[in-house]
């Protein structure tokens, strides 16, 4: 089995993924080839919470000029997790 850790990249801290907070959900940069059984999986080792549903999202990376020399940023996978409603909080994110 793979380490939940190379699942679950880092934490996305943005004014929305805060706002998504109060409802129990939690924005994660995941591995592009993780599937949402996979991030479940991670997250509820990790934390130990209990995950109601998962929503991935892929980003491409976009175009970007420097100079005459053209070149693309990362693509990456985004993942929101609802947690059930009985589950705790996530500690990581509480006073920030």
């Amino acid at each position: 089995m793979t380490n939940p850790h190379d699942i679950v990249i880092k934490p996305v801290v943005t004014e929305r993924s805060m706002e998504e907070m109060g409802e129990k959900k939690y924005t994660f940069v995941v591995a592009k080839t993780a599937n949402k059984t996979e991030i479940k999986k991670a997250v509820e080792k990790i934390f130990g919470v209990d995950v109601d549903k998962v929503n991935t999202l892929n980003y491409d990376g976009k175009m970007k000029r420097m100079g005459k020399t053209e070149g693309r940023t990362t693509g990456f996978k985004k993942a929101v997790v609802k947690l059930a409603a009985e589950s705790k909080e996530i500690e990581f994110f509480q006073g920030m």
